[in-house]
């Protein structure tokens, strides 16, 4: 069945699976083992050890690459280890083009830790692409951007970026966590990796942690399986199982999120006491144009700034609402709360997060599919309560 000729309910609801031959089970099974046994030295069924192949693992790994319409599928411990693997491709010397406006474990991952292997990361603001244009050197190997990005709901050109990318003879890796392969497929536009923490939209119940790699290039899937393989960081079947559950269901979802995100922000942006909100779905957002051209809708991911910029203030909302969790991560059925300066960013230095313009009071929002109204009026005792 080719999955990527349907619409995007029935693909999503279809890809990577088919019913187990040997009992007809419509779910794919969870195959808990650790390795397999081999016909004779060298002669299997395709499969010889866990951290290699799994059956679990494969049909999610299908699946990944059917809902972003791409050729591979690879699926990692985390997201975090998703992006480690993307980084083991480069060689001392090489330079990596990034944005300025990233998840913060990604910016701990290239400065703390492969920095001093000799790689050169080079922030700047991606949402004018010119700025990306403009910081390729000989050495760059790498682009990597997110958009929207965490936590300003920042938007880049990712068709635009391509060009620069394949100019510069360089890899254009996309972070599609926020979007989702609901909302936008990176690789349609000219990206050569797309990468997921499916702990977020993917898996949508807040109860796995696992990242993902997507690409066409069948020497590229190569590299980055032989990285996958070689450095061991792959989920377990009972993961994978979930994540691959968790896809059926990302259509529906992902238009609840949609759907109360166009309220939540309307509510935040009307509200007297709030001052600023970031959300890429508003027509006077700097790059809404790209936005719209390039996503089917806008998610339900926001961030919001008092007028009262105190950290008391913030931390008045943050501790009083009832149906938002203040917890780190996003991308579940139920609405979370974030102070991404003291959570889910607190590894970039602060001098750097100001710069960048993230204020030490802006406070980030995972809009659930919980009842709109609720969630609102959630917000506004909150808010009001500050």
């Amino acid at each position: 069945m080719n999955n990527n000729s349907h619409r995007l309910g029935t693909k999503f609801i279809h890809a990577g699976t088919v019913p187990d031959p040997s009992t007809g089970a419509i779910m794919t099974p969870i195959y808990q083992t650790s390795t397999y046994v081999q016909q004779a030295p060298g002669v299997n069924l395709g499969y010889e050890y866990a951290r290699s192949q799994n059956p679990t693992r494969k049909a999610l790994e299908d699946a990944l690459a059917v809902i972003e319409n791409g050729k591979h599928g690879l699926a990692f411990g985390s997201g975090v280890a998703a992006t480690d693997a993307v980084i083991k491709l480069l060689n001392p010397g090489d330079e990596v083009i990034a944005a300025n406006d990233m998840y913060g474990g990604t910016y701990r991952l290239f400065t703390k830790i492969f920095e001093k292997y000799g790689i050169k990361f080079i922030y700047v603001d991606t949402t004018d692409i010119e700025n990306i244009r403009k910081a390729v050197t000989a050495k760059t190997k790498l682009i990597w951007i997110e958009t929207p990005t965490n936590p300003l709901m920042n938007i880049t050109d990712i068709k635009g970026a391509a060009q620069i990318s394949k100019q510069a003879g360089a890899w254009l890796c996309v972070d599609n966590t926020f979007a989702s392969p609901y909302l936008q497929n990176p690789l349609d536009l000219g990206a050569d990796i797309v990468m997921h923490s499916a702990t977020k939209y993917l898996g949508g119940h807040s109860d796995v942690i696992q990242g993902a790699l997507i690409i066409n290039d069948d020497a590229l899937r190569a590299q980055l399986y032989f990285i996958q393989k070689s450095c061991g960081a792959v989920p377990g079947p009972m993961d994978c199982f979930l994540v691959l559950r968790g896809i059926k269901t990302l259509h529906v979802r992902m238009k609840q999120h949609c759907e109360n995100g166009v309220a939540v922000a309307h509510f935040l942006r009307n509200h007297p006491k709030v001052e600023r909100v970031y959300w890429c779905g508003f027509e006077d957002h700097p790059n809404y144009n790209i936005a719209k051209e390039q996503m089917r809708g806008f998610g339900g991911m926001m961030s919001f700034v008092l007028k009262d910029a105190s950290m008391e203030a913030a931390n008045k909302v943050l501790t009083s609402t009832k149906l938002f969790a203040l917890a780190e991560s996003l991308g579940g059925v139920e609405s979370l709360i974030n102070h991404p300066a003291t959570m889910t960013h607190a590894s970039i230095p602060r001098e750097e997060r100001i710069k960048n313009g993230l204020a030490d009071g802006l406070i980030r929002l995972s809009v659930g599919i919980e009842d709109a109204e609720d969630l609102i009026e959630d917000l506004r005792v909150a808010i009001e309560a500050s």
